[in-house]
């Protein structure tokens, strides 16, 4: 069973390290073939694009040209009317001469205004346009065609300059479809210019449409010709020209990028984009560029497929050619790779031996100095390496496990110093404290303590050690124990830390130091005195008024300056009044920005919670002091006392 499975063994090795090389040459491949597909698919839409561009604007130079010289015949006549009187044959004569020495005009009119030519006709406006080879007169005022109600004539007058009109039938004069250049004349009477008519030159289409025809790109493409307002003018379905526009194709076609492309080109502006409207029935591009005398633009369009045909054939030559060598080498590599793969297949033997525990197993003889002969070496080393490594982590794990079982320990003992009976001292309601300290480490460096010196005054302290750890958790130790047993015997606060500081300063060669703020309360009077060794100045929480410092004396911190004098100072406590002390590790917690909680954050809490009982009071801190630090480990211990006075009237009467 063992031969049979060791076999497939090495063909599923020899095959995964055949895949791998395929895969990674075929992404090297696939990678190469697409950037030269994308390079010459971009290569050739640059050169069409240029080539339509230039095809285009070709195009609109000969339209422009002739629109040009269609626009010198009406400026002309209206320059002269401008200046001369009126005379009805001169007028006729001049219209018959313009459109003789111009042929691409197809008609010509002079509209004036009513009453302006004759006082008693409301209209006059003679017309003039071909018909065969002569030139028929027809004047296009009545009462069922009121030119001067229409936007050839409205549109220059208002807007007091030459503009071209939107294509229209022209039913009743011309009768074709055409579009007309009108421009405005005026007179000087009694000086004062005054808009007198519109001479008009008339163009028809038929022309453009000829001439927008010829433009055919790449066999099957097409161009179109759209006016101001996006209405075809020329298209080679016919069933669209001035009935449909380029907008109600694209909202029948529900087209949006068809819809931009038109606002694109009534306002004037060039472009090539790709389309893939249904109104083009495939996916097509299109060149766009306007005329400037009309404000019409002109559309050169071209299958898509036209353009790439080449580029398809090529790459599906290519991609045969790729595949076949593909297979190629895949049975190329599987030959080699098996020969490759046989002596990995008994280093991997001796490896399982090695994992079930058998470090005594024999590598055998390693004769091959390739990377396969190292590795059988690295194998017998890493064997006898493991070996002793075994051997040190037991020895090393019963280290640890000790150091750890004694820092529980430490620590069991140190949290064992402070008070932590709640509340403590139940027969006296004269007054209500309570205080909470959490490491940041196993043990830590700082302290509170409190307890009864007489029947009448509660001492009261909070510090903070310089650094953490054993050393400090040692130093805290002997900080509290001086204090304890000094506050028994000295009167005043200073006097207390004058004498811990003397202790603490003999044979402390590692230079460590600890902040105290210590108190003694007279729980009958209110009376306060206090004293202070460089630690933070506690809230005081006045009944009644916001929280303000608790103003401090000048005070050294104990430990390192044996001659250092330190000040006691009073305070009256009402009742309901609340002192609330803390260490830095409050103010200084940070959140996962790196922010600090800070001071003012702490005065706002206090002052919603002045009311509060001690306990709550401490406890609301402490939960906000977490919830600004989330998920950022803890960088500093954190300890806060808080003590309200009662005062006698707190007792049961």
């Amino acid at each position: 069973m063992s031969t049979s499975a060791a076999p497939a063994r090495r063909r599923g090795l020899a095959f995964k390290l055949s895949l791998l090389i395929l895969t990674g040459t075929a992404v090297i491949f696939g990678a190469a073939f697409g950037y030269n597909y994308l390079f010459s698919r971009d290569q050739i839409l640059r050169e069409v694009e240029i080539d339509t561009r230039n095809l285009t604007l070709a195009t609109v130079n000969r339209i422009e040209t002739i629109l040009h010289g269609v626009e010198k015949v009406p400026v002309y006549l209206a320059g002269t009317l401008g200046e001369e009187g009126s005379d009805r044959k001169v007028l006729l004569r001049r219209i018959q001469a313009l459109l003789n020495a111009n042929p691409e005009v197809f008609g010509s009119a002079v509209a004036f205004e009513p009453y302006a030519f004759d006082r008693k006709a409301l209209y006059f406006a003679p017309y003039y346009c071909r018909e065969g080879n002569s030139l028929k007169l027809t004047y296009i005022g009545s009462k069922t065609y009121q030119y001067f109600y229409w936007d050839w004539y409205q549109i220059p007058r208002e807007l007091d300059r030459p503009v071209w009109s939107e294509p229209y039938f022209d039913e009743g004069a011309g009768n074709i479809i055409m579009s007309t250049y009108s421009v405005p004349f005026y007179r000087t009477q009694e000086g004062t210019r005054r808009f007198w008519g519109v001479v008009t030159a008339d163009i028809s289409l038929n022309w453009l449409v000829e001439m927008v025809s010829k433009i055919t790109p790449y066999q099957s493409g097409y161009a179109f010709l759209i006016s101001q307002s996006g209405v075809f003018v020329t298209h080679p379905d016919k069933n669209v020209i001035m009935r449909e526009s380029i907008f109600s194709v694209a909202e029948a076609a529900g087209d949006q990028k068809l819809r931009e492309i038109g606002r694109a080109m009534i306002k004037g502006r060039e472009g090539f984009t790709a389309l893939s409207s249904a109104f083009f029935g495939k996916k097509t591009w299109m060149y766009y560029a306007p005329l400037p005398s009309t404000g019409w633009s002109i559309g050169v369009v071209f299958p898509e497929e036209a353009l790439f045909a080449g580029i398809g054939e090529l790459s599906r030559v290519v991609l045969i050619i790729g595949t076949t060598g593909f297979v190629i080498l895949f049975g190329i590599i599987i030959l080699i790779s098996g020969t490759i793969t046989r002596p990995l297949r008994i280093l991997t033997g001796k490896a399982a031996e090695i994992a079930r525990g058998n470090l005594d197993v024999q590598m055998g003889e390693i004769r091959s100095r390739d990377e396969v002969g190292e590795l059988s070496r690295s194998f017998d080393d890493m064997k006898s390496a493991l070996k002793e490594y075994i051997a040190n982590l037991a020895e090393t794990t019963a280290a640890k496990e000790r150091y750890e079982s004694e820092l529980k320990i430490a620590k069991t003992i140190q949290m064992s110093f402070l008070p932590k009976h709640f509340p403590p001292f139940p027969q006296n309601v004269e007054f209500d404290i309570y205080a909470t300290l959490e490491s940041a480490k196993e043990v830590g460096g700082d302290l509170y303590d409190f307890f009864l010196l007489d029947a009448d005054h509660l001492f009261f302290s909070i510090g903070d050690v310089s650094g953490k750890g054993v050393p400090a958790a040692l130093f805290m130790a002997a900080a509290k124990t001086l204090m304890k047993g000094t506050a028994s015997r000295e009167t005043t606060p200073s006097d207390v830390l004058a004498q811990v500081n003397r202790e603490l300063c003999l044979e402390n060669e590692s230079m460590m130091f600890v902040t105290v703020f210590c108190g003694i309360l007279n729980f009958r009077t209110g009376e306060l005195l206090y004293s202070n060794a460089g630690h933070n100045p506690p809230l005081f929480l006045r009944r009644g008024q916001p929280p303000e410092w608790l103003s401090l004396p000048d005070g050294f911190f104990l430990g390192t300056m044996e001659e250092a004098v330190y000040e006691t100072r009073q305070l009256l406590l009402a009742p309901g009044d609340t002192l609330l002390l803390y260490t830095d590790g409050v103010t200084e917690a940070m959140d996962a920005a790196k922010g600090f909680y800070g001071e003012e954050r702490l005065i706002r809490l206090a002052a919603e919670g002045s009311l509060k009982p001690p306990e709550e009071l401490v406890r609301e801190v402490l939960g906000s002091v977490r919830a600004f630090a989330g998920s950022e480990p803890q960088s500093d211990d954190i300890t806060l006392l808080a003590l309200t006075f009662r005062g006698e009237a707190a007792k049961p009467s």
